[in-house]
């Protein structure tokens, strides 16, 4: 077991990867919602000012704050909140099971983001840095 505990000391870096690959893969989804990029949303692009535009804003601005650890746990908090509103409106109400009403990836993003700011960001971040 004391070989395990050693892995503590890398846990910084670890939470500071979780925290870079979760909002690059988060920025996706607004930059698809908001750019058709990589590709458009199968159910089209949204008009500007609706829920799902607000939604892309959020998870392009956002995403990228918490992308490069600045105001990192105020921005994790806010995406975290945006997942669970969305979770339980979009996916919730088509079945109470995730794997069947698609909602996997939002609770996913939901608690990474949610132990982000908690916990902090990590290394790597902008915040973290000294002088």
């Amino acid at each position: 077991m004391q070989s395990l505990n050693s892995l503590s000391r890398y846990a910084p870096y670890a939470l500071g990867l979780l925290r870079i690959f979760a909002a690059l893969s988060f920025i996706s989804h607004g930059t698809q919602k908001l750019f058709g990029f990589p590709v458009p949303p199968s159910w089209g692009m949204p008009a500007a000012m609706t829920l799902p535009w607000i939604a892309g804003v959020l998870e392009v601005v956002g995403g990228t704050l918490v992308l490069v650890g600045f105001l990192t746990r105020p921005a994790a908090f806010v995406l975290s909140g945006m997942m669970a509103v969305a979770y339980w409106m979009a996916h919730g109400p088509k079945s109470f099971y995730p794997l069947l009403n698609g909602g996997e990836p939002a609770m996913l993003f939901c608690f990474i983001f949610l132990y982000i700011a908690a916990a902090g960001p990590g290394a790597f971040a902008i915040e973290s840095r000294k002088g």
